[in-house]
């Protein structure tokens, strides 16, 4: 029983080292329905930053080519930060959010 709650809490805090391969590995090694439940979550709980990574840099990458150069920049410049806030926060709350499942999942 401690073997599956410490694979399942190393999927979670793979976040920090591994985020995408551990997950993967413990779905398909394990044959614990309950681990394999956690490391799907670990795994789709990974890949938000990510995805919101690349929805950050289609907006800077579209807010950059609309710039006319007889125009300030201070809307790029807000949209970029308001993106990259909105990042940054979501980042943060999926790497709370792992690290609180993980201590869960050990408890």
């Amino acid at each position: 029983m401690e073997n599956q709650k410490i694979l399942s809490a190393f999927s979670y805090l793979s976040i920090f080292f591994a985020p995408f391969i551990v997950p993967l590995i413990v779905y398909f090694v394990t044959k614990d329905s309950d681990v394999k439940r956690h490391s799907i979550r670990a795994l789709v709980s990974h890949l938000i930053p990510f995805v919101f990574g690349i929805l950050f840099f289609i907006v800077f990458v579209f807010s950059t080519l609309r710039l006319d150069p007889t125009s300030s920049n201070n809307t790029v410049m807000v949209v970029w930060l308001v993106s990259f806030a909105i990042y940054a926060i979501v980042s943060l709350g999926i790497v709370i959010w792992n690290i609180i499942q993980a201590v869960r999942v050990i408890r």
